[in-house]
């Protein structure tokens, strides 16, 4: 069966574009023309993923994707904007979306992205040993379920993408990861103009677990390398 995907942008050139290409490709797709009508849709009905739009008339796609994210967190979002700064890429991630492409964009690019995050949402819930595991190192736990960690004994609420890190940095826990191993075990390709998308994520999911995030405890920056997660806060130093 193919997968299902809703497309919602105002703009009606680029709405028929994303949807006659993503046809050809193989996926169903559904559209709506504003963000109170892609939400009502994305809630009502069953998608596999959703492509987004920021500056929409109604409901902009930071308010979809929190709205949408209280509803079905485990839908993956991408944005897609015209606003490219870091400040609009940290937003719209702490709405709770997955990946964010800037207009004008590259069709194939689109498609890549669609497909990488397609295969990340249906390997995880293939992972029925995973989906029911909870994982503990030190002081942190994971909940894949609900995806939630709890630091020190109290939950916390992360995005998909939040979870995941945290997941891969836990397979890998007092030890380096770089940026290309968490964007392949992640996102599922290795781009070097996503390595600020990656530091944008980490620097989210760094705000939530740790009380002091200019000394940290437990997700620490390692210089010319990546990240490296010490469950136990003795356990590591930022170098």
């Amino acid at each position: 069966m193919s997968k299902r995907l809703l497309v919602v942008d105002d703009d009606d050139e680029i709405r028929e574009l994303l949807e006659f290409d993503l046809a050809h490709s193989g996926y169903s797709v559904d559209t709506a023309k504003d963000g109170m009508e892609g939400l009502n849709k994305a809630v009502t009905n069953a998608y596999d993923l959703i492509l987004l739009d920021v500056m929409m008339p109604k409901m902009n796609g930071f308010d979809v994707c929190k709205n949408l994210r209280k509803a079905k967190p485990d839908i993956p979002v991408l944005l897609l904007t015209a606003k490219g700064t870091i400040g609009d890429k940290t937003q719209g991630f702490d709405c709770g979306a997955d990946d964010y492409l800037v207009k004008p964009f590259d069709i194939q690019e689109v498609l890549l992205r669609v497909k990488a995050l397609l295969r990340r949402n249906t390997d995880s819930s293939n992972e029925q040993s995973f989906k029911q595991e909870i994982l503990k190192m030190g002081d942190i736990e994971l909940f894949p379920e609900s995806l939630e960690t709890a630091i020190e004994g109290k939950k916390i609420k992360l995005t998909p993408t939040e979870f995941e890190i945290l997941y891969c940095l836990m397979q890998h826990f007092n030890d380096s990861v770089s940026l290309a191993v968490l964007l392949d075990e992640v996102w599922g390709y290795d781009s070097d103009e996503d390595v600020r998308m990656v530091r944008v994520h980490v620097g989210g999911l760094r705000q939530k677990i740790e009380k002091d995030t200019k000394n940290p405890k437990y997700l620490h920056t390692v210089t010319n390398v990546g990240y490296k997660l010490t469950p136990m806060p003795d356990g590591g130093n930022e170098e």
